[in-house]
């Protein structure tokens, strides 16, 4: 089998051995049942010692028989939903392959993957056709025996459904829950095989204590910073696959996180708020490279794709191109080659150390309500500041328009600031913080296209350099910097509305 991914969507149902089937061809779109096969399946699902996958809903297992042999990685990816990333079986069954491994390794890190538990299989498989023929789903019916650990522990043996969805709609499992659940079938309350072999022992998840206006302080931040770094982590895997936004959104995470500790460090030992602040900001550094790119490429392929055909040359698309691809590589590399590191995983433990044993200092333990309001208000005065210093920089006669963009590129910084500690305050301060987060979210995007066109104009000159130390015309990189220099004065206009909505919500 050659490795692919794929997104599963199925649902499972636990069932009594002398359960009979119901017809599934009473189900929406399904015509008829054919059945399938026969199949007995051997399956070894790997984990740390501490099951560091299982506790995050994850399973890695290499599984001989039936028409999907092979090495099988399980993400969750939403309700119902588990993105699956296959390998062919390989010589060595104790090997996790190098490209299942490196999805996990922000569960692993150090740890060692062996063996966690034995499940066999005896599965009859079915197809639901629909009335040309196409395969909307298919129906399992295992029967289960498990061993966790593998020769070790005791034996379980069960019975239960699988309807995993081919071409059908997600109305066909809702559908299924319904006729199931007439004869008293109700979809399993474990979420995999594994997850059941491993009985007691499947770690279980702390709740995370819930912001109250009544409640400390510190407690706002460890929830917004335990958010970010859950989203962290389920980014970690899209962008060691290059999957479209990853970058982009484990940056932010990391970003936010970063933000948070910067607002709202007085509740917090603020030598260890620093520390994981500067190692956030080495891990944007690195692994955000690749988004810098990515969006800088994306607004040339917009400005080229929007000019009339014959006024730019062929030789400087192809170099845009060409120059694009390569910094993205490059940056890509970069970024990977960091998340590989161990400064990356050492940031990690020390987050998780963080929230685990949070070192919260007086005022954290103050009322939330107030106590986060004056941090709130703190954030909003950096903001009227970095506008001050803006609106004096337009205004001197010596200012020119890249110190003025600089300024103005403080003052994203603040607004962008303010936003994500917005955000944070919203479960105790309610609609004011999060009607605070649309207004800087406003301010951070419109600033954010103007410090996008800064950077874009620079790269600009230097293709330009480039192609006159090549013989080429230069006039194409010329065109598409005097269309980004009038996006940039846009963005200075349309700052200038923004910061009037701004002032006049907050008098």
């Amino acid at each position: 089998m050659a490795g692919h991914d794929s997104l599963e969507v199925e649902r499972k149902y636990t069932v009594d051995d002398g359960m009979t089937v119901p017809s599934l061809s009473d189900l929406p779109g399904v015509d008829r049942v054919s059945p399938s096969g026969i199949h007995r399946l051997e399956a070894m699902y790997f984990d740390t010692p501490q099951l560091a996958l299982a506790a995050h809903g994850i399973t890695l297992r290499r599984r001989t028989g039936g028409p999907d042999a092979g090495w099988h990685l399980k993400l969750p990816a939403g309700k119902g939903a588990r993105h699956e990333v296959t390998e062919p079986l390989g010589v060595d069954p104790t090997v996790v392959p190098a490209r299942l491994k490196g999805l996990v390794t922000i569960y692993v890190r150090d740890a060692e993957l062996v063996p966690a538990a034995r499940v066999s299989t005896r599965r009859a498989t079915a197809h639901l056709l629909s009335e040309s023929g196409r395969v909307l789903a298919e129906f399992s019916d295992d029967r289960v025996e498990s061993q966790a650990p593998p020769g070790l522990g005791p034996l379980q043996k069960w019975r239960e459904w699988e309807i995993e969805l081919e071409k059908g709609s997600e109305d066909l499992l809702s559908a299924a829950d319904e006729l199931l659940a007439e004869s008293g079938v109700h979809p399993a309350t474990l979420p995999s095989k594994l997850a059941q072999a491993l009985g007691p022992s499947l770690p279980q998840k702390e709740p995370v204590e819930a912001p109250t206006r009544k409640g400390e302080a510190g407690v706002v931040l460890l929830a917004y910073m335990h958010q970010q770094l859950e989203a962290l982590k389920a980014e970690d895997p899209g962008v060691r696959l290059d999957a479209p936004d990853a970058v982009h959104q484990l940056r932010v995470a990391g970003r936010r996180m970063r933000s948070a500790l910067a607002t709202f460090r007085k509740l917090v030992d603020a030598d260890t708020a620093n520390r994981l602040r500067e190692e956030l900001a080495w891990l944007g550094g690195t692994v955000g490279q690749a988004r810098d790119v990515e969006v800088m490429r994306e607004r040339l392929e917009a400005l080229v794709a929007a000019e009339p055909p014959g006024v730019l040359t062929s030789a400087a698309t192809g170099r845009i191109e060409r120059e694009s691809a390569s910094r993205y590589r490059q940056a890509h590399d970069v970024g990977l080659a960091a998340l590989d590191g161990e400064r990356y995983f050492r940031l990690l433990d020390s987050l998780e150390a963080f929230l685990a044993d949070p070192p919260l200092a007086d005022q954290g333990r103050k009322k939330a309500s107030k106590t986060i309001a004056r941090r709130i208000e703190k954030d909003i005065e950096r903001l009227r500041a970095a506008v001050r210093a803006a609106h004096e920089v337009e205004d001197a006669e010596t200012g020119d328009e890249a110190t003025l963009d600089a300024a103005l590129h403080e003052v994203r910084k603040k607004a962008k600031r303010l936003r994500y500690a917005a955000e944070a305050a919203t479960p105790v301060l309610g609609k004011r913080a999060s009607k605070l987060a649309a207004a800087a979210e406003q301010i951070q995007d419109t600033l954010g296209a103007l410090q996008d066109s800064v950077v874009i104009r620079e790269h600009l000159r230097d293709l330009a350099a480039q192609a006159e130390a090549d013989g080429e015309s230069t006039f194409s990189f010329g065109r598409l910097h005097a269309l980004e220099q009038q996006r940039a004065a846009e963005a200075r206009a349309h700052f200038a509305r923004d910061w009037a909505d701004f002032t006049k919500e907050q008098s």
